[in-house]
């Protein structure tokens, strides 16, 4: 493994990070966390363009290198393009599955085309983005990989059943694919946030947004920052003895 200059205040100096669906909340923050660490940072958008190339810049502004690349992750040849124009910049060292959505619902008002495609955007793209990626890493015999599930996805959460399986899977996923590349060099972790300030909690009325703070034992919500320091911590070249593992920013809320 060679890593390019390494620096308490540019830990991630020079090395080629993939965020998918960094055009907006804990994506975004996580883009610039990595850049600020002085990462070169792929960020990766489905139809935010204006957005995605407003992270580009702020990445830029942090002194790091940064590249918009427009992709469906849920489309094995995109997920493929994606990594493959990364590659142009460097090898992939770091690989972030964010991208994803969300859906309430009584299971039973849920259809088959809802449920699948929970499933397409929450694991099944970060497999796609994962198997592109690993030969990469497995070639530098180096690599983080860190995939943003939810604490739905420890806990369960009523009327998000979809989405409760679809994040629990991305647990299992991380924690079987952990045992499997760990001799390569790469580590697979979760990061599995409590209530974020992002669109999704924006969406909640006033009373909603109220009991979650109430709930919480911190007494907050979340911010995506919150989400990015553990993202940067896993990230790390330090953080090599961690793998399998899911950490879970909530507040309290989860324990």
């Amino acid at each position: 493994m060679t890593l390019q200059t390494y620096s308490t205040t540019r830990p991630l100096y020079g090395q080629v990070a993939i965020v998918t669906g960094a055009s907006r909340g804990i994506g975004r923050a996580i883009a610039l966390a990595l850049a600020r660490a002085g990462a070169i940072v792929i960020v990766n958008y489905k139809q935010a363009e204006t957005a995605a190339a407003e992270v580009v810049a702020l990445c830029q502004q942090l002194g790091s290198r940064a590249l918009a690349v427009q992709a469906d992750v849920t489309q094995p040849e995109a997920a493929e393009r994606l990594v493959s124009e990364a590659a142009k910049l460097g090898p992939p060292r770091i690989l972030v599955n964010n991208a994803g959505i969300a859906k309430t619902g009584l299971l039973v008002d849920t259809t088959l085309d809802e449920w699948r495609t929970l499933l397409d955007h929450n694991l099944t793209a970060p497999f796609l983005c994962t198997r592109a990626v690993l030969p990469h890493m497995i070639r530098e015999h180096y690599g983080r990989i860190i995939n943003i599930s939810s604490i739905w996805g420890i806990a369960g959460g009523s009327c998000e059943v979809a989405y409760s399986a679809s994040k629990g899977g991305l647990i299992a996923f991380t924690k079987a694919l952990a045992k499997e590349v760990a001799r390569s060099g790469i580590t697979v972790n979760a990061v599995a946030p409590g209530a974020i300030e992002t669109d999704m909690t924006a969406n909640l009325s006033d009373e909603a947004r109220a009991v979650l703070r109430e709930e919480t034992p911190v007494g907050r919500l979340g911010e995506p920052e919150d989400v990015a320091q553990c993202v940067l911590f896993l990230a790390s070249p330090t953080a090599s003895y961690l793998t399998g593992q899911v950490i879970s920013p909530n507040g309290g809320l989860v324990i």
